[in-house]
């Protein structure tokens, strides 16, 4: 018999619209592909297969179809396939930190503009935080087939056409450099940056990662990952504290052109290095913000280099 779980995910932002449990006859309803994919498990409750790529793909198609009025979402095989609870409440928090200089309202409308930094195949932040907030976004990456398959979505979705921008960085050594112009005013950066040093890691983490969702896979030394993923999304050199470090660096060469830079640090042993560096790049605020999905734990690091009557001036 199939039970009916009413818990909720608590560790969730309070405006994710997902910390119920998913509501499989509401998804199948809009999104009927995913009928296939869900079974009732030994708990008597509905769910997927999780270290299936196809069905958590399927799973993703239906959220955005059914809370965000997304049609026709699409990822090319083996790219990376985000979690849309916990990018979602990336988008809830940053909603907050900007509230912090807006008088305490969350700023919406055309006029807030962020930067997504290795939007990947899949244009998820600048997606969600047009459906929530109707913020305008550009959306950055090195791979062209990733910035072609989110113009395909954009052109399935008209009310994105005028909301989202998309840019390739040809040069991948560099973060902002040939995209931020003297021009710009960005009221966010946001990055979900790679997070390993190689693709060796890459592969023993995935393994591990498989093996949890699904025991039967535990013998596989090169599982199918769920998430999918390019090389450009999970790992580079140095991995995540590479990346950052680069990040805030190249930061300090544009501090009139952002309220707030932000981006994911996944390892808390990072974290300690990362408030070194911006304090060398002398940013005058710097907040941690904690986040929780199910077992997994991650931040948001936000930094600024405006004084605190520059960012209470600044116009959003």
């Amino acid at each position: 018999m199939k039970a009916i779980d009413n818990s909720e995910k608590n560790n969730l932002h309070p405006r994710n619209l997902h910390r119920s449990r998913y509501d499989f006859e509401l998804l199948i309803t809009n999104c009927p592909e995913l009928k296939k994919y869900v079974a009732v498990n030994v708990h008597g409750v509905e769910t997927i297969d999780f270290s299936d790529p196809k069905a958590v793909k399927a799973l993703n198609k239906a959220l955005l179809q059914t809370y965000y009025d997304i049609q026709n979402w699409d990822i090319p095989s083996d790219y990376l396939c985000p979690p849309i609870p916990g990018r979602t409440d990336y988008i809830h928090y940053l909603a907050d930190l900007l509230a912090e200089t807006n008088n305490g309202i969350i700023p919406e409308g055309n006029s807030v503009l962020g930067l997504d930094i290795g939007t990947g195949a899949n244009c998820i932040y600048p997606i969600l935080g047009n459906a929530i907030y109707d913020w305008s976004f550009v959306g950055t990456d090195i791979d062209l087939k990733a910035i072609q398959n989110c113009s395909k979505i954009i052109e399935a979705n008209p009310k994105l056409i005028d909301a989202i921008s998309l840019q390739q960085q040809t040069e991948s050594r560099f973060i902002f450099k040939n995209i931020v112009t003297p021009e710009d005013r960005f009221t966010f950066t946001i990055c979900n940056p790679p997070f390993h040093a190689s693709a060796e890691d890459a592969n023993q983490s995935t393994v591990r990662k498989v093996s949890n969702l699904n025991p039967k896979e535990k013998k596989k030394t090169n599982p199918v990952l769920n998430f999918g993923g390019q090389n450009a999304e999970l790992w580079c050199d140095g991995g995540e504290i590479g990346f950052v470090t680069q990040m805030i660096y190249e930061s300090a060469k544009y501090p009139m052109q952002c309220l707030w830079f932000t981006t994911l640090v996944s390892k808390r042993d990072n974290l300690s290095s990362i408030y070194r560096t911006l304090n060398k790049v002398n940013a005058a605020a710097i907040k941690t913000i904690d986040m929780a999905q199910g077992q997994k734990t991650s931040r948001i690091i936000a930094w600024t280099f405006l004084t605190e009557e520059q960012r209470k001036n600044w116009k959003i």
